[in-house]
């Protein structure tokens, strides 16, 4: 093999900038990062892009081999599976060699003509990110309202589409969240507003068709709160909900008044958490309330909804968390979530029956999937495993019966489920604590220390990853990858008391029970630290700067996606995007304790000089959630303190956002550059 040129990497400028806070002093050299106007820094990053692109330079072909690879299995003239709402039809459906999904619905039958909502292919012409969420019908079916995103920022403009001439109306609402709710009147609507800079949802807005000046109804006055508006699945109310990380508050205004005034649901209580859900003249509570930290469900009159009045119907349990619930005429339905298991719960109203649907896998995810309609007996749910594509199964409650009404095709002809292996084990956390984690391989590997494994985690919000079913991922399985999801604590896999464990001032559970998942993943002979490596994105970025901080040499790579990682600085800025709502997550750090303990772990200022594994940085530079400048000013610091000769790239989309690419094939060559540096790192050429 020829010598490769030497490239070397950009190195910037070092600006000395002093940060203090409870006398204590930290030295930011890259804080002039954070311009994104300045031309110091896109030129800086363009520098980063065009090193990485120069390093894997080598894995090019590659890419694109890959990159065709994942796309021959997908399906590309697919569609969804219809539902019915409100005498239509709906359905999505992509078209051969196109990004963007096409929305359609049809009156009545489905054998009846297509209706043409949105072709997305045509409206994202021209635009290097593009973005449209929140479709929202009329009542008479005659408009629907939707948001559009063209930057990546998720900072959207509400349009209406006027279904009968299909014109876009004129009204253009800016800065929302993209989700709209219409009145019973047909010419109401009602969206969120986002502040400009911190892009905090916060508004409620009430618009009429035709008219210039909007109403504000609703206004959120704690910055750590957010507010939403949605239309109840009774479509007799509009609920206004405001939401923190730990409390709740709804009001409530019939949708047949949409000009009288929204009357509060219950008063906020400080850790009072819950939902709703209205039917028949009912609302249904799924709640804490009463220290029930796995929730319970309650139930309360419409006329009489204040908190004393709410009634026990399913009671707490420690051992079952309930995650949601859906309700039907004749059934209610429980998501609920045993030992880390989903459950489906299915109990009818007059108590003839109770019971779960049947699931004998070791490790899968099943959930409730689109049910828009009461008066039913089918539930619609989900259903997929490791190895097992995602199905959407109708299950008639009734007769117990069930028909799968689609399995995810994996194309290319040589895809079997059986070729496959997954289970789910158990690793031991430094406080004595069992860590699941789920694990797929192809069957025939050998557990000799030798297979590449690529570890994943995200571990915040309360937020779990169930084991999914990944076309994508074949494409390391092939290759002799192993690859783990580990259920860190942060997650709620085994309840809300496996969030508690992971967040405030028990955080560093997360990153240490990372740690022992890889430690035991080389002890049972998996992989070894020479072939262990380490993915997490977000958050989850977070938790990947805090393992090479603490234990770096147990991993040969780390792909970190858009990371959190300047999280002191990120937290005391309240001008940041999403900041102040998140302090019940990660503490406040005007409060000196909250303070030290971030400082103790925030990966940027804990980067050390000695040996890094090899690192792949994303960012996008419109990124609302994490901005650009924290994996930015990471890498630089890396660069200038590791001891290593490691790669260290950095990439960022320069058009995208938190999510990356919008279209599905481009993101597709996200995921193809990532994989090249993995294989790059085992040898794997092909």
């Amino acid at each position: 093999m020829a010598k490769k040129p030497d490239i070397n990497p950009p190195i910037p400028k070092k600006i000395s900038k002093l940060l203090e806070a409870h006398a204590d002093v930290r030295t930011d050299n890259y804080f002039w990062m954070n311009n994104r106007d300045d031309d110091a820094v896109i030129n800086h990053l363009n520098a980063e892009n065009e090193y990485t692109n120069a390093i894997l330079a080598h894995t090019k072909d590659f890419q694109k081999d890959l990159f065709e690879e994942m796309k021959a299995r997908i399906k590309e003239d697919d569609e969804s599976v219809p539902y019915k709402y409100n005498g239509y039809w709906y359905i999505t459906r992509y078209e051969k060699g196109k990004d963007y999904p096409v929305y359609t619905r049809k009156r009545e039958t489905l054998d009846n003509e297509e209706e043409l909502l949105f072709d997305c292919n045509e409206m994202a012409k021209g635009e290097s990110y593009f973005k449209l969420v929140g479709l929202s019908v009329s009542p008479d079916n005659s408009k629907i309202s939707f948001g559009l995103d063209v930057t990546g920022r998720r900072n959207y403009t509400i349009q209406i589409k006027n279904l009968v001439t299909n014109a876009i109306e004129p009204d253009a609402i800016k800065h929302t969240t993209g989700s709209s709710s219409w009145a019973n009147d047909n010419k109401t609507l009602f969206y969120t507003k986002k502040d400009e800079k911190t892009l905090r949802a916060f508004q409620i807005y009430k618009h009429k068709l035709g008219k210039t000046e909007d109403e504000l109804v609703f206004e959120e006055g704690d910055d750590t709160f957010g507010a939403t508006v949605y239309k109840s699945k009774s479509r007799k109310y509009i609920i206004i909900a405001c939401y923190s990380t730990l409390t709740n508050e709804y009001h409530i205004l019939n949708a047949d008044t949409p000009d009288e005034k929204f009357k509060i649901f219950s008063p906020r209580v400080r850790g009072l958490e819950y939902s709703i859900s209205h039917y028949n003249g009912d609302f249904y509570i799924l709640t804490n309330k009463d220290k029930a930290t796995n929730f319970k469900l309650m139930k309360v009159a419409e006329s009489q909804t204040i908190i004393d009045n709410w009634k026990e119907l399913i009671p707490h349990r420690h051992d079952t968390l309930i995650e949601g619930v859906d309700i039907f005429k004749n059934y209610l339905v429980l998501s609920e979530r045993t030992n880390g298991l989903n459950l489906l719960r299915i109990i009818s109203w007059d108590g003839m029956d109770d019971y779960y649907l049947p699931f004998n896998s070791e490790t899968y995810t099943a959930y409730t999937a689109t049910n828009v309609d009461f008066d039913t007996d089918i539930v619609r749910y989900g259903y997929t495993s490791m190895t097992t594509p995602s199905s959407v199964i109708d299950f008639n409650m009734k007769t117990k019966t069930q028909v799968i009404l689609k399995e995810q095709e994996v194309l290319g002809g040589d895809f079997d489920k059986n070729k496959y292996t997954e289970e789910r084990i158990w690793a031991t956390a430094k406080d004595g604590v069992k860590i699941p984690m789920s694990v797929v391989y192809k069957k025939g590997i050998k557990l000799d220390g030798n297979n590449p494994l690529l570890q994943y985690a995200y571990g915040s919000y309360g937020s779990t990853v169930d084991p999914y079913f990944s076309s994508i991922r074949l494409s390391l399985l092939d290759r002799g990858f192993v690859y783990v999801i580990s259920h860190v604590r942060g997650g709620e896999y085994l309840g809300r008391n496996w969030y508690e464990g992971g967040k405030l001032l028990n955080k560093k559970n997360t990153f240490s029970d990372f740690i022992a998942c890889s430690i035991h993943l080389i002890k049972e002979r998996y992989t070894s630290s020479q072939h262990l490596y380490a993915m997490g994105g977000s958050a989850g970025g977070l938790l990947m700067g805090v393992i090479i901080n603490d234990a770096a040499e147990l991993y040969n790579g780390v792909i970190a996606a858009v990371p959190f990682v300047d999280v002191i600085t990120t937290m005391l800025d309240d001008s940041i995007p999403l900041t102040t709502g998140e302090y019940d997550e990660w503490g406040n750090p005007n409060d000196k304790l909250y303070y030290e303990y971030m400082k103790s772990y925030s990966p940027y200022d804990n980067v050390q000089p000695k040996a890094y594994p090899n690192l792949f940085v994303t960012a996008g530079l419109h990124d609302s959630q994490v901005q650009y400048w924290e994996p930015a000013k990471w890498v630089a610091k890396l660069r200038e303190l590791k001891t290593d000769t490691n790669k260290l790239l950095l990439k960022t989309n320069m058009d995208a956002g938190h999510g990356g690419a919008s279209g599905r094939f481009e993101s597709l060559k996200e995921d193809a550059e990532e994989f090249a540096f993995l294989f790059s790192l085992e040898g794997i050429t092909e």
